[in-house]
């Protein structure tokens, strides 16, 4: 079966501001969301377990969430239960007041309910500490390590900043859903907005190469990298609702909201591409160089 055609966009009937104005507000919007998370608590999203510590225990058991919650002596912060076989994760993160022996009297609770415990495991505090700045530090190396990459292979200011400016919006509206949608940052969900960086570079140097480096007018050629860009996004979003959905009914931990933050991300893409990308890019073409 063939893919669908990818409509022509008619570019010329409106202006940069007006192509410009919904990426940038949803961008604002974006960092809004994500200033105000980091006044309230200190951090950009809400931390999960891998960079907080505590404690996290497996239990084979029919019961509902509220059932679960109400046999623990300590709330947890989260509960996911399967939806295959009878068990549930019930997580408790570390607010300087977890260690081991906190650990078993949460496995005693767990006993006491009827509940059979398949698996328990503890993480320090202080790890978790050392895990968030790690993984602060390789998102910055990476990001870095794109703008330098994209800065010596266009060697030029404003179709640079394009691709930049997308990538920043691309990681900026899912970590702003993210605190929306109650979903944690972890080590999977950071690999998520790593990949993003990816995902959006890729479709960026593919615009901005068939408008800059390609023959054929400004529009024909951005309607060229359109069919192909729009295609390879939209078919990775299928793929990643798909994983999503799976993952969630197997109960595969991370994957869930991993697929999740790539949809959010993908769909961020598609619109800085093919506006705010396609907009500087046109000022660039028409403007800046013309001048």
């Amino acid at each position: 079966m063939e893919p669908p055609a990818i409509p022509d966009v008619e570019y010329t009937e409106y202006s940069n501001r007006q192509l410009v104005v919904i990426p940038l507000v949803l961008l604002f919007i974006a960092l809004v969301v994500i200033g105000g998370m980091w006044v309230v608590t200190g951090t950009p999203a809400h931390l999960g377990l891998d960079f907080t510590g505590g404690a996290e225990l497996t239990i084979e058991t029919d019961a509902s969430e509220e059932e679960i919650r109400d046999a623990f002596h300590r709330e947890p912060d989260t509960v996911q239960l399967s939806q295959l076989d009878d068990r549930a994760i019930v997580t408790f993160q570390d607010r300087g007041d977890l260690d081991d022996t906190t650990l078993q009297a949460l496995e005693a609770d767990a006993d006491d309910a009827g509940f059979d415990v398949a698996g328990s495991n503890f993480r320090d505090e202080s790890f978790g500490a050392d895990t968030q700045r790690q993984a602060v530090i390789g998102v910055a190396i990476a990001f870095a390590g794109m703008s330098i990459l994209i800065a010596i292979i266009f060697r030029t200011f404003v179709p640079s900043i394009a691709i930049v400016a997308s990538a920043f919006s691309d990681i900026m509206i899912p970590l702003a859903l993210m605190n929306l949608f109650g979903i944690d940052l972890t080590l999977g969900t950071v690999a998520a907005l790593l990949m993003l960086i990816g995902y959006s570079v890729d479709s960026d140097i593919l615009l901005n190469n068939q408008v800059l480096r390609r023959r054929g007018g400004f529009y024909e050629s951005t309607q060229r990298a359109m069919r192909t860009g729009v295609t390879m996004t939209t078919t990775s979003i299928v793929a990643m609702i798909v994983m999503t959905a799976a993952a969630w009914l197997l109960q595969i931990p991370l994957l869930p909201e991993v697929g999740i933050v790539l949809v959010f991300g993908l769909c961020a893409d598609l619109m800085n591409t093919y506006l705010l990308n396609v907009s500087l890019l046109r000022y660039y073409k028409f403007e800046a160089v013309g001048r």
